[in-house]
């Protein structure tokens, strides 16, 4: 491991770098292959977990008729409290290194986790890809968790500092504005709810359906999205005042309880954190900024 810079609103902190192993995970189902949708009507998930193809970061969350599909590969460990150490210690914007397999050498990045066992998203370009197999062994360069908070009463986590300057995200008079898809209610919030957050994503409760009525009905893959009334620093819950904001990691679910999944990256206090909706012309982050991001860090 090695410790690395980071540069914030009470000043210098020293980072800690760390080499954690993953696995290429396969989807997996049980015996009975179906889940059942909002309406009572039994589905086979596609999407959920594995290698997802042809999805990009940009996407929108309702383009492909999956379950919870997201932009690339998940990443495990066979060991789970390696597993766990793996999600809860990797970071959007941290790299990732294929060592085995027909891929190996190339690179892909962090780009969120998930919860139901614990997962990291990671995306890789298309070609790479389309030559990964489960199983391959990644190397994922841990760093971001434990940075100081960027203004006072704001907490930084999941989220690599270094990647904040690829994001619409500013800091000015002691408060920090992120421009966001949408702002959402706390009672959108379905699986992940009272999850520690360095191991889960939060699922919105979001669906093409309902999405217009909150201002989400653009919402994309790598989008943020803010989450009034939450506290995420730790288990997410309701604390009435607060603000949430996350990185949209994965696609919606017909699954009742779940949606789109949002790895959270700032929870604060409204008066010290605060959401600017863009409903038009949001910018979040983009494969080309994030993949960008990692040069020269392998």
């Amino acid at each position: 491991m090695t410790a690395s810079t980071s540069t914030d609103g009470k000043g210098a902190l020293a980072l800690v770098d760390v080499n954690l192993a993953g696995v290429i995970e396969q989807a997996s189902v049980g015996s009975d292959p179906f889940r059942i949708d909002a309406d009572g009507a039994p589905y086979v998930p596609v999407g959920d977990g594995g290698i997802v193809l042809g999805l990009r970061l940009g996407d929108g969350v309702w383009d492909r008729a999956g379950d919870h599909a997201a932009p690339g590969a998940c990443l495990g460990h066979p060991d789970p409290a390696a597993g766990y150490a793996l999600v809860a210690q990797a970071c959007i914007g941290n790299p990732v290194t294929i060592r085995t397999g027909a891929a190996a050498g190339r690179a892909g990045v962090v780009i969120g986790k998930r919860g139901e066992g614990g997962r990291v998203i990671a995306t890789f370009p298309q070609d790479t890809l389309r030559l990964l197999r489960p199983g391959d062994q990644v190397a994922v360069r841990g760093r971001g968790q434990g940075a100081t908070d960027p203004v006072p009463g704001v907490t930084l986590a999941n989220i690599d500092p270094a990647l904040l300057a690829a994001l619409p995200v500013e800091v000015a008079d002691g408060r920090l504005t992120a421009g966001v898809r949408a702002v959402v209610p706390s009672r959108l919030v379905g699986n992940g709810i009272g999850r520690p957050t360095p191991l889960w994503d939060l699922d919105l409760q979001l669906t093409p359906d309902n999405a217009d009525r909150y201002g989400a009905a653009g919402l994309r893959l790598g989008d943020l999205v803010a989450i009034t009334d939450i506290d995420a620093r730790f288990n997410a819950g309701y604390r009435r005042g607060w603000l949430t904001i996350g990185l949209v990691v994965h696609g919606g679910s017909p699954q009742p309880g779940h949606g789109p999944g949002v790895t959270a990256i700032l929870t604060g206090p409204a008066g010290a954190l605060a959401a600017i909706p863009e409903a038009e012309g949001h910018r979040g982050l983009s494969e080309e900024a994030a993949l960008a991001a990692i040069s020269g860090q392998r």
